[in-house]
């Protein structure tokens, strides 16, 4: 009796793990990884036709509360230059708050700059390379889906990292990471969470586990230049802006074949094979458990549950994620709009890239590409935007394989200051500006290389 009592509570045990571990997982992949047509399901024309549910959550967030978004950025943006500033006069006793207030002096100059800005860009009264439609306003506008989505995902990214969602993929596919790319398997989320939902949102899972210790310092930075694409639903956008809605397939698999290749040769090579095989601040490396008895399925759902069993409670989850979204909104977000003003007025106020782009010019006509001189500052302006080298081809004037050519360019590109590479910055995976250029310029040589001769072939 006793042994069929100790069976039954073992068995009993058993599924309520698996239940932890599967209902979890299960609204994290309808959250951050499968994309739903979810415009079509509740007829709605103002949101993306397919997205991620978070995504969409996010979509309806946006058409909530738009027409409050630049006084929200107005009051994210001036209080987190003056709390920061208050924080140098007065001892703040709260550890969290004192972190993310009292900052050194380079982070606290661009919470200052970006608070000016704002004020300038909200008001309208400033210098034109400031408050023009085309630098601030730009930035600006990019803002309603940086708030709405950081807010959403803050809260529920736990359903993707705690729950053994990440164990269970990694795991079966650990090998296959490890051999072509150097990552964990688990960075196969990553990547799904960025090229089906937004890149920024692959970029702060991947912080998250670098500094929980699944990732070193080389990994992360990898996955982080590697993985974090533009979305999906955004890809739609340019290839529209372009004309391209015709052809999408066949031009976001050419984005895709740019990409894979980036993410073979990237690991190999300056600057990533320098980075350390280290961990955030020396805490203990979270190794994959990999075992071939049993199968790579059974050891990842055992590998799931196990994490799961370890999951944060419902309170915790709360704060840590309400913390996150503080943090990443007085932190990130004044960021975002100083460098991505400064980076829009450069490219649209100055010569700067039209002179650093002549040597291009060569390479272009090497492959042959129409539009050689006229398409050349394109190519490199990505790295402040990835919208404006789209914008820049998309007139009668280029031919339609230099559009094709530098609007999958400007997408497989990945680094960009507006966003992305903002966000890597600010984050603590070990990156540079220095870094983020050299890795901008390769990704573009070996993008071009993959995407050229594709184009030709097409057009």
């Amino acid at each position: 009796m006793n042994t069929q009592q100790n069976y039954t509570l073992e068995q009993s045990s058993s599924i309520l793990r698996f239940l932890k571990f599967f209902i979890p997982s299960l609204l994290g992949l309808f959250l951050f990884i499968i994309p739903l047509p979810f415009g079509e399901m509740f007829n709605m024309a103002d949101v993306s036709p397919v997205n991620i549910g978070v995504g969409f959550i996010s979509e309806l967030l946006k058409l909530a509360i738009g027409d409050y978004i630049p006084t929200i950025c107005l009051v994210i943006i001036v209080g987190s230059a003056v709390l920061s500033l208050g924080a140098k006069f007065i001892n703040i006793k709260n550890e969290f708050f004192k972190n993310i207030l009292d900052v050194p002096p380079f982070w606290l100059f661009f919470r200052i700059v970006g608070a000016v800005f704002m004020v300038m860009i909200y008001t309208n009264v400033g210098p034109e390379f400031i408050i023009s439609e085309n630098t601030g306003h730009v930035i600006l506008g990019i803002m309603p889906s940086l708030i709405a989505l950081f807010l959403i995902a803050g809260f529920l990214l736990p359903l993707v990292l705690d729950f053994g969602l990440m164990d269970f993929f990694g795991t079966m596919i650990s090998k296959f990471m490890r051999t072509l790319f150097l990552v964990p398997g688990r960075a196969s989320v990553d990547t799904l969470s960025s090229w089906l939902g937004d890149a920024t949102l692959g970029i702060m899972i991947t912080n998250t586990q670098y500094k929980q210790g699944f990732y070193n310092k080389k990994e992360s930075c990898i996955i982080a230049v590697c993985f974090s694409l533009v979305s999906l639903p955004f890809s739609t956008v340019i290839a529209d802006q372009l004309g391209f809605m015709d052809k999408f397939v066949p031009f976001y698999l050419t984005v895709c074949a740019a990409s894979l290749v980036c993410a073979l040769i990237l690991p190999r090579i300056y600057p990533l094979c320098k980075i350390k095989n280290e961990t955030y601040n020396n805490i203990p490396y979270e190794e994959e458990e990999i075992s071939e008895e049993g199968g790579l399925y059974k050891q990842g759902l055992n590998n799931a549950m196990n994490r799961a069993a370890k999951a944060p409670t419902l309170n915790e989850i709360i704060v840590n994620g309400f913390k996150n979204i503080v943090d990443i909104y007085i932190s990130l977000i004044p960021l975002v709009l100083a460098w991505g003003t400064i980076s829009l007025a450069v490219a649209e106020f100055t010569p700067i890239f039209t002179w650093i782009s002549y040597p291009v010019i060569l390479i272009l006509e090497l492959l042959k590409i129409p539009n050689a001189a006229e398409a050349a500052p394109a190519v490199l302006v990505g790295f402040t935007d990835m919208f404006i080298p789209s914008v820049m081809v998309s007139g009668d004037g280029f031919a339609e394989v230099t559009k094709f050519i530098i609007g999958a360019l400007s997408i497989s590109q990945l680094v960009y200051m507006t966003e992305t590479g903002a966000v890597i910055l600010k984050s603590e995976i070990p990156l540079k500006l220095k870094d983020l250029m050299v890795l901008f310029l390769i990704r573009t040589v070996i993008s071009l290389l993959v995407i050229t001769p594709i184009a030709h072939m097409l057009f």
